[in-house]
């Protein structure tokens, strides 16, 4: 997935193709999160 930054070890990545509705996603500490661009919500954190 290309790394779009990476900052206090937080990478984020975002797919050219990937599926609606467009968002990006966070690593940080061995945790994912996917924040949708839209709706500037909470978003969700995986363990």
């Amino acid at each position: 997935m290309p790394e779009i930054s990476r900052f206090y070890g937080i990478v984020i990545q975002i797919y050219y193709a990937d599926h609606p509705p467009p968002h990006f996603h966070a690593l940080y500490g061995g945790r994912k999160a996917t924040i949708d661009k839209l709706k500037r919500t909470q978003p969700a954190v995986a363990p």
